[in-house]
């Protein structure tokens, strides 16, 4: 990430809403908000990966990972958008995934310029290409802040999103909403 060129960046904002970048409240801002946009938004530069890391009796058992938070950046108003994701899967060939490493791809996907129903797929995508499961289902709820601060400013909407893959049977849909 170049972060003189966000800071620059930040610095010719604030200029352009009328401020005064060398007032002392905004003096580091510029580069304050370089080195926060490198930390949330560090999934640009990581190669997201799951590794089937057990083997265990478990095929036709259903794996339910329920609201794992994320925090990510809409990439149309570079405003914030947060909630919980939840995973289902159906292992087959006996492979699972360790439930921290499921909650690291989420983070590696999220931290990153989204939309919600790319976050959501992408994460599916991930689950299926590495566990090759009978079938998997990832549902996020979120609110957004572009949503909630700017047009009609609605704040009490959330959104939904769902991906599924293969075999997921209705009671696994009613668990997950």
């Amino acid at each position: 990430m170049d972060l003189q060129k966000i800071t620059k960046g930040i610095q010719l904002v604030l200029e352009g809403i009328g401020e005064d970048v060398s007032r002392e409240g905004l003096r580091n801002t510029p580069s304050r908000v370089a080195e926060m946009y490198r930390e949330i938004l560090q999934g640009i530069n990581q190669e997201p990966t799951l590794e089937a890391g057990f083997s265990e009796e478990v095929t036709d058992d259903l794996i339910v990972i329920r609201d794992i938070p994320f925090y990510s950046i809409c990439e149309h108003h570079l405003l914030p958008f947060f909630g919980k994701v939840h995973i289902a899967y159906v292992p087959k060939s006996n492979k699972v995934a360790g439930f921290s490493a499921i909650t690291r791809l989420v983070d590696v996907f999220a931290q990153r310029l989204q939309i919600q129903e790319r976050l959501t797929r992408n994460i599916a995508d991930a689950i299926k290409k590495s566990l090759n499961p009978k079938g998997v289902l990832v549902m996020i709820e979120a609110q957004q802040l572009c949503v909630s601060m700017r047009g009609n400013k609605k704040d009490s909407v959330r959104t939904k999103t769902k991906s599924v893959h293969g075999e997921i049977s209705s009671e696994c849909l009613q668990i997950m909403g």
